[in-house]
């Protein structure tokens, strides 16, 4: 069941690789039609088809996601294990930029750069995009990165054997193999809390509410409303992974 699964995806992918030029135009003229398509929601409007929305505007930096996230799931205390983190962006006036992302934002960031030097400065939230198309899937040798019925992106550990080829092919950074488990471990989206009517953790404590999970298929939901109020894009649009991470105010330094 696992490798007709995978091979379900493959030929998804190369269906739609030809795409990837049209929609990268698309997006570039509509946004958010573009996004809208880079999702592809499921043939039955009727099921939930799981979204995120960041607004970048509205994150102050103070890393309270990137703990919880930490608290809830059980992921390693070390400074390099994260599902989700915030990275400090500053462009000095010279156009250089820098990215920092001390802790994965946890403790908070201290700007190191004279403020007359610096052009703009912004905090920008990275996470699983739980994409529809997801490489992560597509090279997984043994099925066992799989996508639910909602379209999460989860791992099955039981299958897992720790390659780390997925954690190779996620362009967004987001895996990494748990240093005790020997397995690949991600961001699930809070799917035990989702599946019971609850919110993802990060979203519980966010003091600014720059963040949402919601279903794409509810057109009068709290996601497809923030994606219709705002200039959303999804981050590297041209690897047509399918994202679901939606960001508003996603400048061209991000990457």
């Amino acid at each position: 069941m696992r490798s007709n699964r995978r091979e379900q995806s493959r030929r998804k992918f190369i269906k739609t690789a030809a795409a990837a030029g049209g929609l990268l135009a698309t997006s570039m003229l509509i946004p958010f039609k573009s996004v809208i398509f880079a999702a592809e929601p499921p043939a039955d409007p009727t099921k939930p088809w799981m979204g995120i929305g960041i607004d970048i505007e509205k994150c102050i930096g103070c890393g309270r996601c990137a703990n919880a996230c930490k608290n809830e799931n059980n992921v390693p205390r070390e400074p390099f294990y994260f599902r989700t983190w915030v990275e400090q962006y500053t462009i000095k006036n010279d156009g250089e930029i820098i990215v920092e992302s001390p802790n994965g934002g946890i403790d908070s960031f201290e700007q190191k750069v004279p403020e007359e030097d610096i052009f703009k400065s912004f905090f920008v939230p990275k996470m699983c995009n739980h994409c529809y198309k997801s490489p992560c899937e597509q090279v997984c040798p043994v099925g066992a990165t799989f996508m639910t019925p909602e379209g999460v992106v989860l791992v099955d550990e039981k299958y897992c054997l720790g390659c780390g080829y997925c954690v190779q092919a996620c362009p967004y950074g987001c895996r990494f193999i748990h240093p005790t488990k020997d397995v690949a471990n991600k961001c699930t989206l809070c799917y035990h809390r989702i599946t019971k009517g609850k919110t993802t953790a990060c979203v519980e404590v966010c003091p600014k509410q720059a963040r949402i999970v919601g279903d794409l298929n509810d057109k009068q939901g709290p996601l497809v409303k923030f994606m219709k109020d705002n200039s959303c894009m999804v981050l590297k649009g041209h690897h047509n992974t399918g994202s679901k991470l939606y960001y508003n105010a996603l400048s061209s330094e991000v990457r």
